[in-house]
């Protein structure tokens, strides 16, 4: 006969499921959690989002808590606001991040500043699912990286996860902090599968991981491209190059301390992203790293991203998006500067 030890079953709590899976079980997790707990966007309902990344809630939770909205991005965001102000909290999706823009307003000029015009008074617990990037074979307000614009707004925290189990547990840190939370999913990665474990946190939400030791360049980029980057690592070892890779995660916050402390030690740095190199999020890193670790750098901090013009046609992403030998070909030149000190 059997013990009650041995027969015992336990629930495991590490499984590999794609990013989009993840956060549909953060959002799950959060929905039984706290009844305040809501979700809105167009089509996030029996649809289950155009990506499907909220198939099923409507049906377990209802339409009282997973809400189908019009077709207006800045009824979305203004309903969300208010119902945060009566003391929900909203996780509002925006379903292509080209369709953010007639939302700006409400965003920049309402949901990042009433915390502060209230003197801390009153609290906007909002958070703002957004598709983000290319390499979908899509066309423009469907592919782009729009995170400048947002991070240039204080009182927005932006964050973007690389990974299925950093999109799990950055989401449910999205929902229950108490500042408007963006965040800007790789649409490109919603299939990229990898193990979730829902027992063990993953890092601060807000803080940027060291994903890959190296001695002699560091290569920082964050959503879409951290899988690029660890595979431009893996081809430069290859060439007897060892380079860090930083997955940045936080945009607003920046963890500019853990970049600068990479940079010092390779005394190298390339900064990638998808979205257009002028006046791109990493000119705020460069020069950030520039301040602090000036004296230990070797060569200038460079910069991969987008070009300087609309998104192209899907034909033509591929000459946009930044890619291995584009990293590459940054980390040559970054080698190739003459050391100050020679």
């Amino acid at each position: 006969m059997s013990t009650a030890a041995e027969t015992s079953t336990t629930t495991p709590t590490t499984r590999a499921m794609p990013l989009a899976k993840a956060i549909n079980a953060a959002l799950r997790e959060e929905l039984n959690a706290d009844e305040r707990t809501l979700l809105i966007g167009e089509d996030i309902g029996a649809l289950g989002g155009v990506f499907r990344v909220t198939d099923g809630l409507q049906a377990d939770f209802g339409p009282h808590r997973v809400i189908d909205s019009p077709l207006a991005e800045s009824g979305i965001i203004g309903s969300s606001i208010g119902l945060a102000m009566r003391g929900y909290r909203p996780v509002a999706e925006i379903q292509f991040d080209g369709f953010v823009f007639p939302s700006f307003n409400q965003i920049t000029s309402q949901l990042a500043k009433i915390h502060n015009r209230t003197d801390g008074a009153v609290s906007v617990p909002v958070t703002i699912r957004m598709p983000y990037g290319g390499r979908i074979g899509s066309i423009e307000h469907h592919s782009e990286s729009p995170e400048a614009l947002f991070a240039h707004t204080a009182g927005l925290r932006l964050i973007t996860p690389s990974n299925p189990h950093d999109a799990y547990w950055m989401m449910r840190q999205a929902i229950v902090s108490e500042d408007p939370v963006i965040v800007l999913e790789p649409k490109r990665r919603y299939w990229l599968k990898g193990e979730v474990d829902t027992s063990t946190p993953a890092p601060d939400a807000f803080t940027a991981q060291v994903l890959r030791e190296g001695t002699d360049a560091t290569l920082a980029t964050y959503g879409p491209l951290v899988s690029v980057a660890l595979a431009a690592a893996e081809v430069a070892a290859g060439q007897g190059r060892s380079v860090e890779v930083i997955d940045v995660r936080s945009i607003s916050p920046l963890d500019d301390e853990t970049i600068a402390r990479s940079a010092a030690k390779t005394q190298r740095l390339v900064v990638a992203h998808e979205a257009p190199t002028f006046g791109g999020f990493g000119a705020e890193i460069a020069a950030r790293v520039s301040e602090r670790a000036y004296h230990r750098l070797l060569a200038p901090v460079l910069r991969v991203g987008g070009f300087h013009m609309p998104y192209p046609p899907s034909s033509q992403e591929h000459r946009y998006l930044p890619d291995i030998d584009r990293m590459l070909e940054a980390l040559d030149r970054s080698f190739a500067y003459p050391s100050p000190r020679a």
